[in-house]
């Protein structure tokens, strides 16, 4: 695991420690050909350098966010951008976590991406890539 990530991690505290750790070992386990890194402050994981998945601490508990999400059509990513195409889901508990439904959408993240390395380049527009 990237050690900037790990990092992160251990400042971490109680039940978001361990959500935070189940995550990263879990997307480490499914994304064997992604880079990651901490980016704007946050874990996140790329693919060819497009941002693809990632998690962050906020007021509502640790965010699981995938950039492309809003395409997967999946029920329980419903916190959903409104700019962009992503999708996340809220956690609270390590016991929240269901390893079946990230498996799932870390295969469909590979499979299903929209080009957010280029969105500057293209001034905010987004093209699929897969």
């Amino acid at each position: 695991m990237n050690t900037e990530i790990q990092n992160y991690n251990s400042l971490q505290t109680g039940s978001d420690h361990e959500i935070c750790s189940k995550l990263s070992y879990l997307i480490d386990e499914n994304l064997v050909h992604a880079e990651s890194k901490i980016w704007h402050a946050h874990p996140v994981w790329f693919l060819e350098e497009n941002p693809i998945v990632g998690f962050s601490k906020q007021k509502k508990g640790i965010r699981l966010m995938f950039w492309s999400g809003k395409s997967f059509h999946e029920e329980q990513l419903n916190v959903e951008g409104e700019k962009f195409k992503d999708a996340s889901i809220f956690y609270n508990n390590v016991n929240e976590i269901n390893e079946a439904d990230i498996q799932r959408w870390l295969k469909k993240s590979e499979e299903i991406q929209w080009d957010y390395k280029n969105i500057v380049k293209r001034k905010g527009e987004l093209i699929r890539l897969k």
